[in-house]
């Protein structure tokens, strides 16, 4: 787990991905404006936020026409309120009307990842949890998403499968029990690697604590549970409690005791900022 906001380091190539899928051959529209037309235009947000995406939208830009110039007044992580002005862009009016769209989407959607984080971290703040996020990504933006979770407070779980080891019920199934996977893990896991593994029940629980797991996943439990298993750990184990979390019953899941709360929604369930770029009017 990650609380550095790094910048990824795939953002030239997501964004130029994005350019193609939607410029294709060409901007016919924006090619009905004069090639010298130079133009201002700004970007409000109608609606309060946590900012997120500046890179990938200035990014947006330097690949269309390197004298396009974006001026922020804003970066990411900083709250936003309804109204409140991002930023200024001045340059060719044919790029930035090509650009708009990409930019806006990027700018859109990982500003609604930071704030949905932004409204977990806020709903457990007080206690000791830690809100996670999950490998429920939208495909080809993991990395752009991981790092607006951290934007919004919360912090990265394992990045992908190859960075983490997460042993869950079809796995425990394959290996044959809760103590072969385990052992499997230490015998083939490098030291720095994280190794956790899921149960579903006190039980199980019981057998992973025995097995000698150091940090265990409570898939769906009870509050209940949730309040038991944090007895029967007495510290031995770090707890993540994942499962049917939302912001209505995420404070009372981190009373409980746990140290991580691990939420699909923050990633999988967005309404994406309503933001508006505008052009000045023309002298």
């Amino acid at each position: 787990m990650s609380m550095q906001r790094a910048l990824p380091d795939d953002i030239e190539k997501t964004v130029r991905r994005a350019l193609a899928e939607d410029v294709g051959t060409g901007d016919l529209t924006a090619d009905l404006i004069p090639s010298d037309t130079q133009a201002s235009a700004q970007v409000v947000t109608r609606q309060a936020a946590t900012l997120c995406g500046a890179e990938w939208f200035d990014e947006v830009f330097r690949q269309l026409n390197q004298r396009i110039d974006v001026d922020w007044h804003a970066q990411d992580g900083d709250s936003l309120h309804a109204g409140q002005a991002l930023c200024d862009i001045t340059g060719p009016a044919r790029a930035i009307l090509t650009g708009e769209r990409t930019a806006l989407n990027f700018l859109q959607l990982l500003s609604a990842t930071a704030t949905r984080t932004r409204h977990y971290v806020d709903a457990v703040r007080g206690t000791q949890a830690v809100i996670l996020d999950t490998r429920k990504t939208l495909p080809g933006l993991r990395q752009a998403q991981k790092y607006a979770v951290v934007c919004g407070g919360g912090q990265n779980h394992r990045l992908g499968l190859y960075d983490g080891i997460l042993i869950k019920e079809n796995h425990i199934a394959a290996a044959g029990s809760i103590p072969a996977a385990l052992q499997a893990a230490r015998d083939s896991a490098p030291k720095d690697i994280i190794v956790e593994i899921e149960v579903e029940n006190i039980p199980q629980l019981r057998k992973a604590l025995r097995a000698g797991a150091d940090r265990l996943l409570l898939d769906n439990f009870s509050l209940e549970d949730l309040r038991s298993a944090v007895k029967e750990t007495r510290g031995r184990a770090r707890l993540e409690a994942s499962g049917g979390i939302t912001l209505a019953n995420v404070r009372a899941v981190a009373e409980c005791g746990v140290d991580y709360i691990s939420v699909g929604d923050i990633t999988k369930n967005l309404e994406a900022i309503d933001l508006s770029l505008r052009f000045s009017p023309r002298a």
